[in-house]
């Protein structure tokens, strides 16, 4: 009778634990069918932000969150912003997101083919996509899209030195061209040490004439970002589908980085024409068609 009475706490506690892991560490019902959006308003306390999350459903517990907020030393860690909460996030994922300062994204193209805009910031194509250097910008308060866009455009514009465009044109590229060739790259190019490897399959394939065959240009023309293509999307009649056009597509479909427009400008000294995904970030790359098609069988095979 004392042993049990003296394990009941014990086992109390074990339980209590127990339960608080389950809290923390399984999604709300709300996220299991997909990701959330959340908005923190600035200057918010945590009980207010308890609030914000619960009502959105994302969290299993406010008791729990609170809990593990403090346990962590995260009380007074937690950042404002507008997050979109991904599929089975449970509140630990949660707490880690808001430390961060991650926040939504939002997309500011919506100007991004005005005619107008195009001209007066001398960009060939038919969007300013491609012409919007990825980095880090400091924006105030009233600033219009326009200006925005134009300052991430003088930025590329910065990048593209007159060494930069003068290898371009040695390469029979305009620099339209070169931002094309190298938005390819950026999107393809998972892993950094392959990206002058994938450059190189793909000037191969321009000096001979092949379709390119770059699925995220095939993404980009059916809006199916990072998402598998059917076989109807591949034949897909588009001016970016390069499964059905061959040379480049009308223009870039992502803002490349310097590495990628670099890789662009030095494709690795190989004959390779093929590459397939070994894993989610390294490519397999082959010669000839018959070794690509091995390749295929046995990586889709293994990743199954």
């Amino acid at each position: 009778m004392r042993l049990r009475t003296a394990l009941l706490p014990l086992l109390l506690l074990i339980g209590a634990a127990a339960g608080f892991a389950w809290l923390v560490l399984a999604p709300a019902p709300a996220v299991r069918s997909g990701p959330l959006v959340v908005d923190i308003p600035a200057h918010e306390g945590l009980r207010g932000i308890v609030e914000q999350l619960s009502e959105a459903g994302v969290i299993r517990s406010r008791v729990a969150f609170l809990g593990l907020a403090v346990v962590r030393g995260s009380v007074r860690r937690l950042k404002a912003g507008e997050y979109e909460v991904p599929r089975d996030a449970s509140t630990l994922d949660v707490l880690d997101l808001l430390e961060s300062g991650h926040v939504r994204q939002h997309v500011i193209l919506r100007a991004a083919g005005d005619e107008r805009l195009r001209h007066a910031l001398g960009v060939e194509g038919p969007s300013v996509e491609g012409y919007l250097f990825p980095d880090t910008y400091q924006f105030v308060r009233g600033m219009s899209i326009d200006e925005m866009l134009s300052r991430m455009v003088q930025r590329m514009r910065g990048k593209l030195t007159p060494e930069l465009v003068a290898r371009a044109r040695a390469r029979g590229l305009s620099v339209h061209q070169l931002l094309t060739l190298a938005s390819i790259i950026e999107r393809e190019a998972i892993e950094p040490g392959e990206r002058r490897l994938i450059s190189a399959v793909f000037w191969n394939r321009l000096r001979l004439d092949m379709p390119l065959q770059a699925d995220p240009t095939v993404q980009y023309a059916v809006a199916k970002e990072r998402r598998a293509l059917t076989r109807a999307d591949l034949a897909s009649d588009n001016a970016y589908n390069t499964y059905v056009h061959r040379g480049l597509p009308p223009g870039p479909i992502a803002s490349p980085g310097l590495a990628a427009i670099e890789a662009a400008l030095d494709p690795a000294p190989v004959k390779f024409l093929y590459f397939v995904a070994r894993d989610d970030r390294r490519h397999h790359f082959s010669t000839t068609v018959a070794e690509h098609n091995a390749a295929v069988v046995r990586y889709r095979l293994s990743r199954r």
